[in-house]
C-alpha cells in the first residue's frame, strides 16, 4: 500500500489538468500568446456533481474515491470482487464495465496488467462512453489500445484523456503527442520524496529479511519461500 495515497492524489491532478485545459493554458503562456481574459477562452468542464467511474476498486481504486467527496460525485465502479466498504462509505454502485462507461462522466483505471486486463479498453469500450467524458489511466499502459484511444479522440466521441502510463513505454503514439485535448505525464504517479523513500526502505528491509530467513513483505509469491523450504 505505499503507492496507494501518492497514485490517488496524481490521479485527481490528472483529472483536474485534462478537465480543466490547464496544460493548455501553461503552454500559452509560456508561448507568450495570451491574449487577455476572454469568456469563452479555454473552456473546460465541470467536476463536482458528475459521475466517477473507477475501473479497479482495489486499495488506489478506493482512495481515489474516497478524494471525490468535496466533489459530490456519483460513484460507480467496475471489479470482479465487491467493495462493501466503498458502497457503504461513498454509496458507490457496482456496475458491469459498459454501463460505467455509459454513465461515468470521468473513467480512471486501477486494474493490474494480466491477460485478461490486455486492451480491457478498445474501440468498443471507447464507443460505449458517455461523450465529452474524460478518461485518466494511473495504472498500465497496456490496458489501454492506443490506436484505439487515438481513434476516439479524433472522432469527438470523447472529450479528453490523461495518461501517466503508456502501451509501448517509453515510447507514446505520435498522435496522443499532437493533440491538445491529452494531457501526458511521465510515469510520475508514485514520485513524492516519501514514497519513494519508503519504496527504498521496503527493498532494504526485504534484503534483511531475505537473509535472516524471514519472509520478504508483501511477497507475492509465498509458493517459492514454501517451495525452497521443503527441499
Amino acid at each position: 500500500g505505499v503507492l496507494t495515497d501518492a497514485t490517488a492524489d496524481f490521479t485527481w491532478a490528472l483529472l483536474m489538468a485534462v478537465c480543466r485545459r490547464i496544460p493548455e493554458g501553461e503552454r500559452m503562456m509560456r508561448a507568450g500568446a495570451f491574449p487577455g481574459w476572454d469568456p469563452l477562452m479555454l473552456l473546460g468542464g465541470d467536476i463536482k456533481g458528475k459521475t466517477l467511474g473507477i475501473i479497479g476498486a482495489g486499495r488506489i481504486g478506493s482512495a481515489v474515491a474516497e478524494r471525490s467527496l468535496g466533489w459530490q460525485m456519483a460513484i460507480l465502479y467496475c471489479d470482479h470482487r465487491e467493495n462493501k466498504k466503498l458502497e457503504k462509505r461513498f454509496r458507490a454502485r457496482r456496475v458491469e464495465l459498459k454501463e460505467l462507461f455509459r454513465e461515468a462522466d470521468f473513467v480512471t483505471i486501477h486494474v493490474p496488467l494480466t491477460q485478461e486486463t490486455h486492451h480491457l479498453i478498445g474501440a468498443a469500450e471507447l464507443r460505449q462512453m458517455k461523450p465529452g467524458a474524460y478518461l485518466i489511466n494511473t495504472s498500465r499502459g497496456p490496458v489501454v489500445d492506443e490506436a484505439a484511444l487515438v481513434a476516439a479522440l479524433r472522432s469527438g466521441q470523447i472529450a479528453g484523456v490523461a495518461l501517466d502510463v503508456y502501451e509501448h513505454e517509453p515510447q507514446v503514439e505520435a498522435e496522443l503527442i499532437e493533440m491538445d485535448q491529452v494531457v501526458l505525464a511521465p510515469h510520475i504517479a508514485s514520485a513524492t520524496v516519501s514514497t519513494r523513500n519508503k519504496m527504498a526502505e521496503i527493498a532494504a528491509e526485504n534484503i534483511l529479511r531475505i537473509f535472516s530467513g524471514a519472509a520478504p513483505i508483501s511477497i507475492v509469491n509465498p509458493e517459492v519461500l514454501e517451495s525452497s523450504a521443503s527441499h
